[in-house]
């Protein structure tokens, strides 16, 4: 399970840097964030990740502001899927009431 949730999270945020400035509205389920939080919070290795798959920008982290039942989990594993990842479907649909933790900002 833990690698699983780790994958998604990797996935998610790689989907959030590639669409970065699209105001897409992407955000993750509850436990696809679990695996977000996991990988931001391992600061080294993170801003690797931003230097490597984000042109040098780093993707911020901006908790959450509010729940929202607004279908932006399903459309974010949809964008997910459309990039190439593998959706673990079970892990994103735990959170019907998650929506953007930062609506309006590029920010995760």
């Amino acid at each position: 399970m833990a690698a699983r949730v780790l994958g998604q999270g990797y996935a998610y945020l790689l989907t959030a840097m590639r669409h970065q400035g699209e105001a897409l509205g992407l955000a993750p389920s509850k436990l696809v964030d679990i695996g977000v939080h996991t990988i931001v919070l391992d600061t080294v290795a993170y801003a690797e990740l931003c230097e490597r798959f984000n042109d040098g920008r780093f993707l911020h982290h901006v908790p959450e502001v509010e729940m929202k039942n607004d279908g932006s989990v399903v459309r974010t594993a949809r964008v997910v899927a459309t990039d190439g990842w593998e959706v673990d479907l079970p892990l994103w649909v735990d959170a019907a009431g998650c929506g953007p933790c930062h609506p309006g900002n590029d920010s995760h």
